[in-house]
């Protein structure tokens, strides 16, 4: 296995917003199940929720287990994003 890159991975999905804590739960459950069966190929971080997607951050071994992971647990793929680096408030004290 190579070294795994760091995705954002945006999902339409309409009214995703407004669903209950107990349906985020199950959708968050058929996304560990699905990595479950891939092995060490993926690894899902976290998820934004707002509206009508979802902004989830990965780390794979490229896209095609993004869309593998999608094709697994039943979510719409609508862009992936390879991310290169990140910067945050602390970036400037280097």
């Amino acid at each position: 296995m190579g070294q795994l890159k760091r995705y954002l991975v945006e999902r339409e999905m309409p009214g995703v917003g407004g669903m209950s804590i107990v349906e985020l739960c199950g959708a968050a459950r058929a996304s560990n199940q699905a990595i479950d069966k891939m092995g060490r190929i993926i690894q899902w971080q976290h998820s934004y929720v707002s509206g009508d997607r979802t902004f989830c951050i990965y780390l794979a071994d490229g896209e095609d287990a993004i869309r593998a992971h999608a094709e697994l647990s039943g979510f719409p793929v609508t862009c992936i994003t390879e991310i290169s680096q990140i910067i945050d408030p602390t970036t400037a004290n280097n």
